[in-house]
């Protein structure tokens, strides 16, 4: 964001983070005063971005995701703590800033509880962490995956828990679906259209052709009648449409 410095800058010093407040330099202040000024003159109030240095308040907001797979008899339960910034203005955001995992297996203790303190390390950090769902996505158990409810196959235990966290984004709005524009949804329903006639037209010759008799499903088609209507019957191949048979 560009700022507007109206007046002259005379000087300048450099404050320790150690210094107390007295101590800082009335430029700092004059130059703090003016950063709620834009280019074209407008004030903006001062919008607080997430960041490690944001202390943690009292209370957060959370969320608990139930993951339960075939490898354990026992379900991890993952919480997601968010903080609210700029509460009540027009800024107001919600962002993770802390996660948990808890479970009776304690078979995966110790890397869980690293996991859960560099997560919350980077959420802290701020900036885009809608990586993180890709980076544990990508992470494969060597002795192999599991299929989620609904067929959806998952390749790890880690995996897993980026699901849970790709679910708490796009609860808080940080991962949202990219909709196609305007001529990529007219190529969209055109190709859908022409795959439903194609699909009708196909269904329309098959009852077509078998309007008049049914044939089993296992007959084999018949070099005469070009059917196939070919079935054993009475120890001979016989077809069913015309008669053929190899037996005369």
């Amino acid at each position: 964001m560009a700022i507007k410095i109206s007046s002259k800058i005379s000087g300048y010093e450099v404050v320790k983070p150690d210094a107390p407040e007295n101590d800082k330099p009335q430029e700092d202040a004059q130059v703090q005063n003016q950063s709620s000024i834009t280019e074209d003159g407008a004030s903006m109030p001062n919008v607080i971005q997430m960041h490690e240095k944001v202390e943690r308040p009292e209370m957060l907001l959370g969320s608990t995701y139930k993951i339960k797979t075939p490898l354990s008899d026992h379900a991890l339960y993952v919480t997601i703590n968010d903080i609210v910034l700029n509460p009540d203005t027009p800024y107001e955001k919600r962002r993770p800033f802390e996660i948990f995992i808890n479970s009776k297996n304690m078979d995966h203790f110790q890397w869980i509880v690293a996991l859960t303190r560099i997560i919350s390390a980077v959420f802290r950090k701020g900036g885009d962490v809608t990586f993180l769902v890709e980076e544990l996505r990508s992470v494969f158990d060597p002795q192999g995956g599991y299929f989620k409810r609904g067929g959806r196959y998952t390749p790890s235990l880690v995996a897993d828990i980026g699901d849970a966290i790709e679910a708490h984004m796009r609860m808080i709005g940080m991962i949202r679906d990219e909709e196609p524009d305007a001529h990529r949804q007219q190529i969209m329903d055109e190709k859908r259209r022409e795959f439903e006639d194609r699909s009708r037209q196909v269904t329309a010759a098959e009852n077509d052709a078998t309007s008049d008799r049914d044939f089993p499903d296992g007959a084999s088609l018949c070099r005469k009648c070009q059917t196939k209507a070919v079935v054993l019957l009475d120890g001979c191949m016989t077809c069913l449409n015309c008669g053929d048979s190899k037996c005369g």
